[in-house]
């Protein structure tokens, strides 16, 4: 298998977000993303994890940062996918990033 790093922004897919990932208030995970023009299908969740770091503002608390996934899509590839949560300079599109890419080959 080869991982390849791409780090481009992901379309989410118009509702296909998780609702119920939502209401616990975590980024809602879309089925479907637009990336170059094509439709990914997300079909399972291999692992998810968090990033957190410290307040902005001195405070001392941590907070989270990126929510990180490594799904497979209905191709059979391996993506690393990332939601940010500091979207500051950032237009809304630019919060969802595939951040690497694996296939069989």
């Amino acid at each position: 298998m080869s991982e390849k790093f791409i780090s481009e922004a992901l379309e989410p897919g118009a509702a296909t977000f998780d609702a119920g990932r939502m209401a616990a208030g975590e980024p809602g995970l879309p089925r479907e993303f637009t990336w170059r023009g094509a439709a990914l299908r997300i079909v399972k969740i291999q692992r998810e994890w968090r990033e957190t770091g410290p307040c902005r503002h001195g405070s001392g608390e941590q907070y989270v940062r990126k929510h990180w996934y490594q799904v497979e899509d209905d191709q059979g590839r391996i993506l690393k996918i990332y939601f940010a949560r500091s979207t500051r300079g950032r237009s809304a599109k630019a919060c969802w990033q595939l951040f690497s890419l694996t296939t069989a080959s």
